[in-house]
Parts: C-alpha cells; sequence; structure tokens
C-alpha cells in the first residue's frame, strides 16, 4: 500500500483582500497620550478612558465618569495625515478642538488646565 497524499494550500488571496489593518496608536504615541492622562488623573480632571481603533481611525476617549460619554476624544486618523493633520483633540459635543501634524503639539491643548494659581 502507498499512501499518496496531495497537499492543497489554502488560497490566501481571497483572505488578505477582505482583512484590512485597523489604526491604534505606535507606542511613542499612546506613551505621550498616557503621560498627559496620568498627570490629568493626578489633578483630579480625568477618571476614566477606553481606546478604539477601527479601519479608518484610532480613539482616546477620556472621562470624568466611567458611565457618561466622553469628554474629550484624541483620535489619529492617517486619511488626514497631509490636509488637516493626522491627530485631532475632539470635544463632548463634537467640536474639534485643536488639530495638528504632531500629537506632542497636539496635547499642549491640555497643559492650561494643569496650570494651578498659588497665592
Amino acid at each position: 500500500m502507498t499512501d499518496q497524499t496531495t497537499i492543497i494550500p489554502f488560497s490566501t488571496s481571497q483572505h488578505s483582500k477582505a482583512q484590512v489593518a485597523n489604526i491604534f496608536f505606535e507606542r511613542p504615541e499612546f506613551e505621550a497620550i498616557l503621560n498627559i492622562y496620568g498627570k490629568m488623573v493626578a489633578s483630579g480632571h480625568w477618571k476614566d478612558y477606553a481606546i478604539s481603533g477601527s479601519k479608518d481611525e484610532a480613539v482616546f476617549a477620556v472621562f470624568q465618569k466611567a458611565s457618561e460619554r466622553p469628554i474629550y476624544r484624541i483620535t489619529k486618523t492617517p486619511s488626514l495625515r497631509h490636509k488637516q493633520g493626522a491627530y485631532a483633540i475632539i470635544g463632548s459635543q463634537g467640536q474639534v478642538l485643536k488639530r495638528g501634524q504632531e500629537l506632542r503639539q497636539v496635547l499642549k491643548h491640555f497643559d492650561k488646565k494643569l496650570i494651578k494659581l498659588v497665592q
């Protein structure tokens, strides 16, 4: 008896077209966001966060309380990279508060909330 087996490879072309990579924050971007998040939590402004990624954008949402809608959304939309800037801070009502090409410059929007008057 001889065992003649035929190996038939699965077609990978159908799977690669159906799968679209999700957008997420890269490590340096995420570190910058968590740095400002930690400062805002320590100052009592923020309490919770959520992260999501889709094929169009990555979102870091910030909450004052876990049961509410986010007070800020920090978004990364690579398709807007050459137009308005890939990064944006969006307020709770959907208004764009700051937009730019570099994340660290966009995150400076929160620095004014950390300044406290000392007498």
